[in-house]
């Protein structure tokens, strides 16, 4: 359930664009890409201070709790304090949204947990602005598990690749009802962000063609029972 889709956006001068997607599609690296086509500020996620992330990739069910309720929370401080200052002074970029944190809890926690956890999310998440514009990459099973390989994070080695695969097909059913801001979808499978600077050019023609006229409404890009 979207919680946060009757938030107000205040009048403030600069652009906020969020990339989305699922673990490795390629957010961090398109976000520090695009800055300097729209001359904007940085949003990083601090996934790293998480004190539960590790444990929770070993034991999912164990620790998905203390892991969702740490990001909750701590994405709640980052985003509050970070996003309308940046907007006062000129564009934003973030590598993920508030949402997120909301489609992640649906798929790790169940029951009271669960419960719990949406009540929060309902008090806070009408507090954050939401972007003007988010951006959600998409990839196949496959390519996901391959760039979270080469990226070699200590606490991904070994990932599951069935939870990447309900990760993506969840990432599609939540980004298909959002309707907080507008979302551009953009297929990664074939993309090289990194040595391409064409396929780079091509996305943020694609981004400014957004901003300005708008995005079509389409349907999701895998169907949720296909491709992997």
């Amino acid at each position: 359930m979207n919680y946060a889709g009757l938030v107000m956006r205040p009048k403030l001068p600069g652009i906020y664009i969020a990339i989305e997607g699922p673990i490795g599609v390629g957010k961090t690296t398109l976000a520090r890409l695009l800055q300097p086509y729209f001359n904007a500020q940085l949003l990083l996620e601090v996934f790293e201070e998480n004190p539960f992330l590790e444990k929770f990739y070993q034991d999912r069910e164990r620790y998905a709790f203390q892991t969702q309720l740490f990001f909750l929370l701590s994405r709640y401080h980052q985003q509050q304090e970070a996003i309308p200052e940046a907007l006062a002074k000129g564009n934003l970029i973030s590598d993920y949204t508030f949402a997120k944190d909301h489609l992640f809890a649906t798929l790790n926690l169940k029951g009271e947990e669960l419960a719990l956890y949406q009540e929060l999310y309902r008090i806070l998440s009408p507090k954050i602005i939401p972007p003007n514009l988010v951006c959600l990459l998409q990839a196949s099973t496959d390519t996901l598990m391959e760039r979270i390989a080469l990226r070699d994070r200590p606490y991904e080695r070994g990932m599951d690749r069935d939870y990447i695969h309900r990760l993506r097909i969840a990432y599609d059913e939540f980004f298909s009802q959002y309707d907080e801001a507008p979302v551009l979808r953009i297929d990664t499978d074939e993309l090289n962000f990194v040595r391409k600077r064409e396929d780079l050019e091509l996305v943020v023609g694609m981004i400014k063609s957004a901003l300005e006229h708008g995005v079509a409404r389409k349907p999701p890009l895998f169907p949720l029972g296909g491709k992997k």
